[in-house]
């Protein structure tokens, strides 16, 4: 588990961007010749429970080349699509074909954590960078791996301070079994049992996944357990039937407080009225107040007008502005290792989250994570943002 850290001395020194930071021209090869088409693979879930997931990370990456003139770092790039499916069983067969067959020279996406961890292997062997644009779960070797996204643990380390000033009495924690659950809640239960909070299931309880459609009977328990409030992860189609039968159950009216992944993107659309006030806590808002976030919601939005773009999406057109910097910074001819190289010197990367950095310990992003609340935001329901919680990373 990481420890929180606010902004950290190497953030308020404003590290510079390396000299990779900006590609003003196009590199030319060692013999003079144009700039090589480069090939990045691009892993996500672009079918089963987080299709939607993986479709923003998608289309997050791609609306950076295409604002961009499909280069990074001055190369034309050939983009390589694998699905990773539900989990590793069908992500780590994709990533093979993407490092054998199609040789990238970098991958980027991965939904899952547990993807994550089974495919991470290959690409140490291939010695190929990862450049992740979602959550994971701490790894032994990260000499190649990145994240643009978080730690698993991020998301709950950053709420639980605030919970546990607002809620007078025991929380009941919940969420989906599988690594990505038990990380997502795990940072909340591990940071608010250390600031003095009770749980009060004792520890979290964890639904089969993906099986679990029905939570009626939890909400069962959660009422009779007499908890003040509820802390609770879920994504995708589980995060539809969450909501949708919370409101409809038994423990309504008890504060239900989320990762902001609860209620991000289509989901929220199709919860409708019953996410209505969820408190979620997310390191991004399409409302937040800075030139990075104008620049990439207006570009969203000439692509996709009838949709707000979600911290999948922003994570994964960071993850193209990472690859963007350090292959520019890896000489005419870049190499995965030349690649790996620069991502490892990068400093501050502007975003429309907020100016953020690698982290040493990590390689996840030290940044500041947002309190949210589901509100009426015009015509429809959005994540509004209401204020800074904490700046956590390592």
């Amino acid at each position: 588990m990481q420890r929180r850290s606010l902004v950290s001395a190497a953030l308020a020194a404003g590290l510079l961007f390396a000299a990779a930071g900006c590609a003003d021209s196009d590199p030319k090869t060692s013999s003079g010749g144009a700039a090589s088409t480069l090939k990045i693979g691009f892993l996500g879930s672009l079918s089963g429970t987080y299709q939607a997931v993986g479709t923003d990370l998608k289309s997050g990456f791609e609306l950076y080349l295409a604002t961009h003139d499909n280069k990074l770092g001055g190369h034309p790039i050939d983009l390589k699509i694998a699905d990773e499916g539900d989990g590793a069983p069908t992500a780590v067969p994709a990533a093979t074909k993407l490092i054998k067959d199609d040789k990238v020279v970098a991958l980027t996406g991965i939904v899952g954590g547990g993807s994550v961890a089974a495919v991470a292997p290959l690409l140490a062997e291939a010695k190929i960078p990862l450049i992740g644009s979602n959550g994971r779960p701490d790894l032994k070797d990260l000499s190649g791996v990145w994240t643009t996204s978080f730690m698993s643990t991020d998301t709950g380390q950053s709420i639980a301070q605030y919970i546990k000033d607002k809620v007078n009495g025991p929380v009941f924690a919940i969420g989906p079994d599988y690594q990505g659950g038990y990380d997502q809640v795990g940072g909340f239960t591990t940071e608010f049992t250390k600031l003095g909070g009770q749980l009060v299931n004792g520890k979290a309880t964890f639904t089969p996944f993906p099986t679990t459609t029905n939570f009626l009977p939890y909400f069962s328990q959660i009422k009779q357990s007499n908890a003040k409030a509820v802390y609770t992860f879920y994504a995708g189609k589980a995060a539809i039937d969450f909501v949708k039968q919370y409101a409809q159950s038994d423990a309504k009216d008890i504060p239900l407080y989320a990762a902001g992944f609860l209620t991000e993107g289509s989901v929220l659309q199709a919860q409708g009225n019953a996410a209505e006030n969820i408190l979620n806590v997310c390191n991004y808002s399409p409302d937040l107040d800075n030139e990075e976030n104008r620049k990439f919601v207006a570009a969203w939005r000439q692509k996709h007008p009838d949709a707000t773009p979600t911290t999948y999406a922003m994570a994964s057109y960071d993850a193209a502005a990472v690859l963007d910097r350090a292959i520019a910074a890896a000489g005419a001819n870049p190499t995965p290792e030349s690649i790996n190289a620069a991502v490892a010197k990068l400093g501050q990367i502007p975003s429309p989250r907020g100016s953020w950095q690698f982290g040493p310990k990590t390689h996840s992003p030290i940044q500041k994570w947002y309190l949210r609340q589901v509100r009426n935001d015009g015509r429809a329901l959005a994540n509004v943002m209401v204020q800074d919680l904490a700046t956590v990373g390592a």
